[in-house]
């Protein structure tokens, strides 16, 4: 059953908790998964682009807003998944891409990325204008991150008005997790406290009333607060529902709000189902997708090893781990240790920063490859009892590789799906 974003705030408050997935990537396999995911299920699908994933210089996947929503529809048709179920989002959206510019350029970059998403129709967007651009402190005070949060908001009410298209939802949260999840071994975590999140909504509130902004506020549907849930390189930080109680009575007092939780990966059925219960019915989930992702292709890489006459051994593999290393960019200064420990982290990270690489030529032809040499064969059980064995219902008949990617993210999928309809 689908269910609408503006939903979820009365769902909470009569008793009856529905939640949304948040799905936080940008891989063609991982979005074909969702999609197939909603059309078998009826839920909602929602996906988010983060502001370094897309913008409108091309982030990291080289896909503006517009290029992003064609995919996501040419996706859907593929995957027969209804449009109308479908919502495009925008995570972290503000100048976190730039902040290593002074500030009134790194706003002037975020102002053009909004409107690029507005423009192209996304109808949830993330303001997220709490990371200190250059000179600044690292994590902004809530004052200066709501002005700019406002500013952001007021460009992407002006740009759907100028497009004739609907008016988007927000979320807003100065409390927000590092995308993608911390750097360090995690120990403990702390909600975020009752009288912070108060704060917050006041001082959000009164930015956008300034700006003559009071009729998009309505339409701020969610505020971004820290549960107590996070993962790093090697661990999970487990959602502990009495630490978070105190964050329940915002909700009594602020009764059009929910809360969105971020980096909810890898907590499992149990404590997202709680995490609902408890007034955070959007669940982020981005990395565990791509670890989902990067298992399956490992997995087969092995058995086209064993399997395909010439394939070579394990070339995607040694594809990644050339790319990864000629270009250290986007894991370096999140993996420590020695050099054993730097090569596992690269492959095996929770935060699974590999998926930086996907989108590069020489990962998708290694991809490409792989998904030749074993489309159409017949693999026999043991093998996929040794390096897959979740897909033993694959062997022994021609299949098409990609179907089991999909289904080992899907089932990811499927416990967010029990966690948000469950009540």
């Amino acid at each position: 059953m689908s269910v609408a974003l503006t939903d979820l705030a009365p769902l909470y408050q009569r008793g009856t908790p529905k939640g949304i997935t948040s799905v936080c990537s940008a891989h063609p396999l991982v979005l074909r998964a969702a999609l197939r995911h909603g059309r078998a299920t009826g839920a909602t699908v929602l996906i988010e682009a983060t502001c370094n994933q897309v913008n409108h210089r091309g982030g990291y996947t080289d896909m503006t807003p517009a290029d992003f929503a064609k995919l996501v529809r040419t996706l859907a048709k593929l995957e027969s998944c209804p449009k109308d179920q479908i919502i495009l989002g925008g995570d972290h959206l503000g100048p976190n891409p730039w902040r290593d510019q002074p500030a009134d350029a790194a706003m002037a970059e975020a102002e053009k990325m909004i409107a690029a998403y507005a423009a192209a129709g996304f109808s949830k967007i993330h303001l997220d204008a709490s990371m200190g651009c250059q000179g600044e402190a690292a994590a902004l005070d809530d004052t200066i991150t709501a002005e700019r949060a406002a500013r952001l908001a007021r460009v992407a009410e002006d740009t759907a008005s100028a497009c004739g298209l609907t008016p988007p939802t927000y979320i807003i949260g100065t409390e927000v997790p590092p995308p993608g999840g911390a750097d360090h071994t995690l120990t403990t975590l702390e909600p975020t406290t009752g009288s912070a999140a108060h704060r917050t909504l006041d001082i959000h509130r009164k930015a956008f009333e300034k700006l003559g902004l009071t009729d998009a506020f309505a339409r701020v549907v969610g505020l971004v607060v820290q549960p107590g849930v996070e993962f790093g390189n090697h661990n999970i930080i487990f959602y502990d529902a009495p630490k978070a109680q105190a964050l329940r009575g915002v909700l009594k007092d602020e009764p059009h709000f929910i809360f969105e939780a971020h980096s909810t990966d890898y907590q499992g059925t149990l404590p997202l189902s709680q995490l609902v219960k408890d007034g955070f019915p959007i669940l982020k989930v981005g990395p565990e997708l791509t670890f989902a992702l990067r298992e399956a292709l490992y997995g087969l890489d092995l058995i086209a090893t064993e399997l395909v006459p010439g394939y070579g051994d394990r070339p995607l593999y040694r594809t990644l781990e050339a790319l990864m290393t000629e270009h250290p960019t986007h894991w370096a200064r999140h993996y420590a240790g020695g050099e054993t420990e730097q090569r596992m982290l690269r492959h095996y990270s929770l935060s699974d920063r590999i998926r930086y690489y996907w989108s590069s030529a020489p990962a998708k032809a290694a991809v490409s490859e792989l998904i030749k040499a074993l489309k159409g064969a017949r693999v026999p059980v043991t093998l996929f009892w040794q390096f897959l064995p979740d897909a033993q219902a694959f062997a022994d008949a021609p299949f098409d590789p990609e179907d089991i990617i999909i289904q080992r993210i899907i089932r990811t999928l499927d416990c967010y799906h029990t966690a948000c309809t469950a009540s």
